[in-house]
């Protein structure tokens, strides 16, 4: 998809888009026929209805077919345009700031080869001096670098409006408690980054917010800068896709955490709402129950009481501490299979045409530059624009200079900052903890590898934790507390615990305070 095409689409589908650009619109700057009808369609509908066509793009269409439209435009319209035109705008999400950006770009360019080759045409017609006039009486189409606003004109109130929608949008959305922890960073222009020791689940975590960013309508573009062979990182999405593992020793039953609430455990609930009539622990406190259960203790009380039901139903759950975790028995059956990993694949992506674009790369060799040359070539080849980049993992990344060691991991990192902010995307990255962090119950911003600035280019930075005896990795809890967050107070005690089963490929199965 060119840039002409992205610039068509935003016209029919967006009313923000057409808003922004109305001021210094000109479709006579587009250098295709189609184009330029479509996009008077567009401007002339905003201008009546103050909106976007959208669907009734078609509508349109169809009354300017019967006033006599040029059979070449209408069957270029109709290939090209139409088709699937409200399925593929519908299931994705469409980067305003981006394409805004791109647009005015755009009308620059275009502006200044109109002007030059009327220019051109002067001097090859030898009028010398008209020719010098025309090139004194040059006006930009934009004035400024795009990025400029005068805070005293309307466009301003526009901008503010455009601000206060894009950082209260979360590119990708999380459910419950830990929804209302970090969805507020999840959002374009975010730089997130995740903390942890070694095996700690970084790459997972990446990778479900990657995928879970694409069911919900985000391009995504995920960079395995060495980590992993792709080889790895296919069968690892594969085994997310089916929750399956494909070794025979993650395969058939196992013990799973599911969510539950230390007062119905411990028979404290009068609710109607409540799953359960009766608890399971005798003589514990909330706190014991919290940081003191171990999964041999819950083997035993699921085999004792098989009647006993987990309870996350009232309202407060998702705001108080009153969370705990129970287990269950699942069967995975047999390993995964490849042709079962195929149609898992096809099914995802494929069948829903949702784009997922993985780029693998030996540990060493990756460097921030050759991410935007990537990105550039996508975009130009296949239309494709990022709403989530995923780096696994930063400390991989290769710098483009050479000079002290903790400088060249701070250009990396101002590099990915650049990133989100030249993309008008979320980046997410991971990176790792010093050695300090193994022997540590929770991470703070101390707690920070080789350079402590790398603190200063995240919007917000998040700890993996886990006890250091492992007593929640065999629970299959974990528990995310914040390091740094740009926006607003944050404290490195503010935690939220998650479930998981990463035998299942899976990091997040459910979240409490």
């Amino acid at each position: 998809m060119n840039l002409e095409r992205r610039i068509i689409i935003g016209l029919i589908t967006s009313t923000e888009y057409l808003q922004q650009i109305h001021s210094v619109w000109n479709a006579d700057l587009l250098e295709s026929q189609m184009a330029k009808r479509l996009a008077g369609w567009c401007t002339d509908y905003f201008e009546k209805y103050k909106k976007a066509p959208g669907r009734n793009i078609e509508g349109i269409f169809y009354e300017k077919l019967k006033a006599g439209l040029p059979k070449d435009i209408a069957e270029e319209i109709e290939a090209d345009i139409l088709p699937g035109l409200s399925e593929e705008y519908e299931q994705e999400q469409f980067n305003l700031s981006y394409l805004l950006d791109q647009t005015r770009a755009f009308l620059k360019e275009r502006n200044l080869i109109r002007h030059a080759e009327k220019i051109q045409e002067l001097l090859d017609a030898g009028e010398l001096l008209e020719a010098e006039k025309m090139a004194l009486d040059y006006k930009p189409v934009i004035s400024g670098g795009g990025a400029d606003i005068d805070l005293s004109s309307d466009t301003a109130l526009q901008r503010v409006d455009k601000a206060f929608s894009e950082a209260s949008r979360p590119v990708v959305r999380f459910p419950g408690a830990l929804g209302e922890f970090w969805n507020a960073q999840l959002v374009r222009g975010g730089f997130v980054a995740l903390l942890a020791s070694d095996k700690r689940g970084k790459s997972y975590w990446l990778l479900e917010i990657a995928i879970r960013g694409r069911k919900q309508g985000a391009q995504v573009a995920f960079f395995q800068a060495g980590d992993m062979t792709e080889g790895q990182q296919l069968k690892r999405i594969c085994v997310y896709l089916t929750k399956r593992s494909d070794l025979k020793k993650y395969s058939g039953e196992m013990y799973q955490p599911v969510k539950d609430c230390v007062l119905n455990q411990l028979d404290s609930c009068d609710k109607e709402v409540r799953e359960c009539d009766f608890g399971i622990f005798e003589d514990r406190t909330e706190k014991e129950v919290r940081e003191q259960i171990t999964l041999s203790e819950l083997k035993r009380l699921l085999k004792e009481n098989p009647d006993y039901h987990p309870c996350y139903n009232c309202e407060e759950y998702d705001h108080r501490p009153i969370g705990s975790g129970w287990i269950e028995k699942v069967d995975t059956g047999n390993p995964l299979t490849v042709e079962e990993a195929k149609e898992a694949i096809e099914t995802f992506f494929i069948q829903n045409k949702r784009k997922f674009k993985l780029s693998t790369h030996a540990n060493g060799t990756l460097t921030i530059k050759e991410i935007k040359a990537l990105l550039d070539v996508w975009e130009r080849e296949d239309g494709f624009v990022p709403d989530i980049i995923a780096i696994d993992y930063a400390d991989l990344l290769v710098p483009e200079t050479r000079t002290e060691f903790r400088h060249q991991v701070d250009e990396i990192w101002k590099g990915l900052r650049n990133l989100s902010q030249e993309r008008h995307c979320l980046v997410i990255t991971a990176t790792q903890a010093d050695a300090r962090s193994y022997e540590q119950n929770r991470l703070k911003v101390s707690n920070f590898s080789e350079d402590k600035r790398k603190n200063a280019h995240v919007t917000a930075m998040y700890g993996l934790n886990q006890d250091p005896k492992d007593r929640e990795k065999q629970l299959g809890w974990m528990r995310i507390n914040e390091i740094v967050i740009r926006e607003g107070d944050f404290s490195n005690s503010n935690e939220v615990y998650v479930l998981q089963n990463l035998r299942r490929g899976r990091p997040f199965l459910g979240s409490f305070w």
